[in-house]
This record gives structure tokens, sequence and C-alpha cells, in this order.
């Protein structure tokens, strides 16, 4: 009952977070190890906790998707279906050591992301006529990432889109969330496939999330940014010294 609770209150507060600003993954993956869940396990179970919400992000945008260039946005969506399965399988034949070595430091990575996203942004402003090959390069590298670990997800799909040469953020924020919940989708289906999700685990969690994204969305117009910001901030490194901690 206490395992319930503690992943139940995690995903309740990640829907919270992913609806205000994002970071939802620095509560239900951590929360998901602590009640004894296996680092690989609890990374694909939280992505499919997280999931959903991504839809409904998508949906809040749909006029600028549906004005986006069609050939393009399905170029985007297509790369995204690779790079979502090529992650997750990145991830089935990591070690369990190697990927419990690794996860503070993608965390951290994560968080950093998160913390300086205006910088990165701004260091990846780029132009239209990007080089094709660059541009898919760089697209297969950021979903495979997501498809790998969703933490900081939206934050590198952002700086992607900045260095493509996208200036609407409306546009940009929209294609954020489509992407993120095809990725996700591919990168789901490939961890339910292996088995390797903890399916009561994850039915929990995914109601909770949905109650705090509900939740989320009319505190994200009363609190400060800054101070959700802050939260945000303050959740991924504590986790990163707690996960630094168990190595």
């Amino acid at each position: 009952m206490l395992d319930v609770v503690l992943i139940s209150l995690a995903a309740f507060f990640a829907g919270v977070l992913n609806a205000i600003a994002g970071g939802g993954s620095f509560l239900t993956f951590p929360a998901l190890v602590f009640i004894g869940v296996p680092a690989i396990a609890a990374n694909a179970t939280s992505a499919v906790a997280v999931f959903p919400g991504y839809l409904s992000g998508a949906a809040g945008f749909l006029s600028e998707i549906k004005a986006f260039d069609r050939r393009e946005l399905y170029w985007l969506l297509g790369l995204s279906v690779i790079g979502g399965v090529a992650g997750a399988l990145l991830l089935l034949v990591t070690p369990s050591e190697v990927f419990s070595f690794i996860v503070p430091w993608l965390l951290l990575f994560a968080t950093l992301l998160f913390a300086f996203d205006k910088k990165i942004r701004a260091w990846t402003k780029g132009d239209k006529d990007t080089n094709p090959i660059g541009k898919t390069a760089a697209t297969l590298a950021v979903t495979t990432y997501g498809g790998y670990f969703n933490g900081g997800l939206g934050i590198v799909l952002l700086a992607l889109f900045s260095g493509l040469g996208f200036r609407d953020m409306n546009l940009m924020n929209g294609l954020k969330n489509a992407l993120s919940f095809i990725l996700s989708g591919a990168s789901v289906v490939t961890f339910l496939l292996a088995g390797i999700v903890y399916m009561r685990e994850a039915a929990i969690m995914m109601m909770a999330a949905t109650i705090g994204g509900y939740v989320g969305a009319r505190l994200a117009r009363k609190l400060p940014v800054p101070v959700i910001r802050a939260i945000v901030i303050m959740v991924g490194l504590s986790m990163t010294v707690v996960f630094l901690a168990r190595s």
C-alpha cells in the first residue's frame, strides 16, 4: 500500500510539473526505482506512465500543426518513430549495471538542459536552409535520446527546432508535443513487446498523472514561472544527488 501511495503521489506531481513546465520524469522514474523496480524497467514503466499527456499537449496547438508544411511534418514524425524504436532497443541491450551507473548523469544532463534552456536555444539558432543530411542526423539523435531516456526531451526538441530555423514558439511547442507523443509511443510499444513494463504500476501512475495534469493546467495560470522552474531544477538536482549516492 505504501508503494502504491508513493508512485501515485509521484505520478500526480509529475502530471502537475509536465502541465506547467516539464520535468515530470524526475519524479516518476526515481519513485519506481525506490519501490524496487529495476532501473531499466523503471525507465520503461515511467515512459508508459507519462506517455498519454503528450497527446493533449499537442492538441492545444492543433491549429499551428495543421498549418505546418505537411511533407516536413511527416518527415519529422517518421524520424521520430525510427528514433523512438532505436532508443528503446538501445535501452533493452544496455546492461542493467551500466544503465544504473549512467542514470545520475542523464538526470544531471536533463536538469542542466532545463536550467539553461533559453541559452541553449539561443546557441542552436540556425537557418531554414540547414543541410538535409545534418537535419536528419540531428533529428534522429534527439529522438533516439528520447526513446532511450525521456528526461529533458522537451528541451532537447526545442533546441533542435531552433537549430533547424524555426521561430514560431507556438508551432515549436506543438511539434515538441507531437514528436514526443509519436516517439514515446514507438518506444512504449517496444517496451511492451519486450515485456519489461510493470503494468500494474504503469496503470496506477497513468491515472494519477492525468489528474495531476488537470490540476497543473489550473495552477499554471497562478504560479510565477520562476517559482515553477526553481521547483523543477531543485527536484532534478536532488534526484541526481540521490542516485549518485546509490551508485
